[in-house]
């Protein structure tokens, strides 16, 4: 069997409670995973556990055939849709699966969220859109959420929650609160007025320089 890394153990019961203690979810739900690029083994928040009592030796370790290889807990019922989305995304080591407030607003409505704010198109995408409904811990829920992340970083999943990707911890952090920046933002601007969409041009102009201009040594 491959090495069990303990720092990804760690590294899942800490940024859960940094999840919950944020705000971004509420008592049980959510959850989060981490895959390992050396070994392809992914690391998976324990189902029903409160995110104080999780610790490292919680945290259930699985392949990319959704096996269980190592761990006494089971794992949270959405594993299918995170492994799905490894399998699908060779970009993406965490996934991150939030039930925030304001994008699980655009959620209940059914609607997209817009590229209204730079920082959300350069790193998010030009929207994130709602995938298609299955219930909770569902294959069907894992190819609909496969679908509707395409390659964006983000998506919701309607009358549920919001599925944020990176290619780590840093980077899957930002992008939750990017989302749901921006969500606040579009949420009061319609309350105003009309908000202004950026437009198709500018955010590939955009996404070109975050992608290859941006940040020291570009």
């Amino acid at each position: 069997m491959s090495k069990i890394s303990y720092e990804l153990k760690q590294a899942i019961a800490e940024e859960g409670m940094k999840m919950f203690e944020q705000g971004l979810t509420v008592g049980t739900w959510g959850n989060l995973s981490a895959r390992d690029p050396e070994t392809g083994l992914i690391y998976i928040k324990p189902s029903g556990m409160p995110y104080p009592d999780i610790k490292a030796e919680d945290v259930v370790v699985m392949n990319s055939e959704f096996e269980v290889v190592e761990g006494h807990r089971k794992p949270s019922i959405e594993f299918n849709f995170h492994i799905a989305i490894m399998n699908a995304r060779k970009d993406v080591n965490v996934v991150i699966h939030t039930h925030p407030v304001y994008s699980s607003v655009f959620g209940v409505l059914g609607e997209d969220l817009p590229g209204v704010s730079e920082d959300f198109v350069q790193i998010i995408g030009d929207k994130i859109i709602n995938c298609e409904y299955a219930l909770p811990g569902t294959p069907e829920l894992a190819q609909h959420v496969v679908k509707g992340l395409g390659d964006r970083n983000a998506v919701m999943i309607p009358n549920h929650g919001t599925v944020v990707v990176g290619s780590d911890f840093p980077s899957a952090i930002k992008n939750i609160f990017v989302v749901e920046k921006t969500a606040q933002i579009y949420y009061m601007a319609r309350s105003i007025g009309k908000p202004n969409l950026i437009s198709e041009e500018d955010i590939k102009a955009m996404q070109d320089f975050a992608r290859n201009h941006y940040g020291q040594g570009k």
